[in-house]
């Protein structure tokens, strides 16, 4: 038999050490937290000078911060920035942060973020071009945990939910096995929340969530939920609320509010009925562009089959199908499969074949400011720096901007009470 060749490694030449062109992504966070927050538990990046040194000329953390910024955005100009140090009215978390929705509308609230995570690499690109933080990694990490400040104010985010259930939390306990977050196989994020709130002890959470989650599982998912965060010795209130008051879009979502007892007494409740709603409804077509390139109207082919496929569902008596959307009413609901077909939500566009959104009008309908659709500020418009594809991923998995926002600012109400 013939015998298998030996690999080696090149020989390395002496003195020769490979520096990093740009930091990694976990460098990044922690360097551009730092630069945001100079909260002490980033105060390992002030090591990133050495490592990243070569890249400016002035041995600074805001001059390397300003140089990668450039060199990875080829722009210093950050749309929403984060509130100076000393002139927030509050702090918070942005946790599963997506494109910063939470961000955003606590922002404009006077809200300073301290600590964001994100495990989408595209999502975090599109979060570090607006805001000018690059969001740390997957919240189940240990390291990625240890840099959360300890105190802000709220911890707030649209967590994904796996499916557990009360009868296997209740199993593992009983039989004294570790379950949730402790458990390494079928580990739960919504555990990482718990673990997040117990070690930290924020004044109070801010939750979103699918509309299903209520009644997920016979109830039991929602029912595990409220009483783990209960059992935290916080209050829980939720709705189900329908961004179509705030955007021209049909969207139900299950918000979570809780408060500390310890800080509120044993009585504070979050009241949604507080919640101020717009006094008119937006129709599709104030989030509709003039001049659309070619390349939304859909083709002949994906056309044909769209209506087949509605024609055979239809048949079935089931309700599948595309939806064109009336530019005087809402929308369906935009998924984060929107970029496969544009289904859900169509464009008519008289004799030619309907349109899908372009990401701008997608961005609108969400509720974030993109000029000239619902800014007339050119610089505090929404930048979109990913493809079309992943664009649509990252508008059908947000939240609808102003409904956080409204619903915000109520809680942030009910925290300015107890200063």
């Amino acid at each position: 038999m013939e015998d298998k060749a030996e690999l080696k490694a090149p020989k390395s030449k002496p003195n020769k050490i490979k520096t990093p062109s740009v930091p990694d992504d976990f460098d990044l966070a922690l360097l551009s937290h730092y630069h945001s927050t100079n909260e002490v538990v980033y105060g390992d990046a002030i090591d990133l000078l050495e490592k990243y040194g070569h890249l400016t000329d002035k041995v600074s953390i805001d001059s390397l911060y300003d140089k990668i910024q450039l060199l990875l955005t080829q722009s210093n100009s950050v749309p929403f920035p984060s509130p100076d140090k000393g002139a927030e009215k509050f702090t918070f978390i942005d946790l599963f942060a997506g494109i910063g929705g939470f961000r955003m509308a606590l922002q404009n609230l006077g809200g300073k973020c301290l600590f964001t995570s994100e495990w989408d690499k595209y999502s975090k690109q599109t979060y570090f071009a607006n805001y000018g933080d690059f969001p740390f990694g997957d919240i189940t990490s240990e390291q990625v945990k240890e840099h959360i400040p300890e105190k802000f104010d709220i911890l707030c985010g649209g967590f994904p939910c796996q499916p557990f259930s009360l009868a296997g939390v209740s199993k593992k306990n009983s039989l004294g096995r570790l379950h949730g977050f402790q458990d390494e196989k079928q580990g739960n994020l919504f555990f990482h929340i718990e673990d997040i709130i117990r070690t930290h002890r924020p004044k109070a959470f801010f939750l979103e969530n699918v509309k299903n989650l209520v009644s997920h599982d016979k109830g039991n998912t929602f029912k595990v939920i409220k009483e783990t965060l209960e059992a935290l010795n916080y209050s829980f209130d939720k709705r189900v609320i329908d961004g179509s008051a705030f955007v021209p879009q049909h969207r139900e979502r299950t918000f979570m509010v809780g408060f500390d007892k310890d800080v509120f007494g044993k009585d504070v409740k979050f009241d949604f009925n507080t919640i101020k709603y717009p006094k008119k409804k937006k129709a599709a077509k104030t989030i509709l562009q003039a001049d659309v390139p070619a390349k939304y109207t859909l083709s002949d082919h994906l056309w044909n089959y769209l209506n087949e496929y509605a024609k055979k569902h239809r048949e079935k008596g089931n309700g599948f199908g595309f939806g064109l959307v009336n530019p005087e009413g809402v929308t369906r609901t935009i998924s984060a499969r929107y970029h496969k077909d544009g289904a859900e939500i169509l464009i008519p566009q008289g004799d030619k074949n309907p349109r899908r959104l372009t990401p701008h009008e997608a961005a609108a309908l969400q509720g974030y400011p993109i000029y000239p659709i619902n800014t007339k500020s050119k610089t505090r418009s929404l930048k979109i720096p990913v493809s079309d594809t992943q664009a649509y991923r990252q508008f059908g998995n947000s939240v609808v901007m102003p409904l956080i926002q409204a619903v915000g600012e109520q809680v942030v109400n009910l925290l300015q009470l107890q200063k």
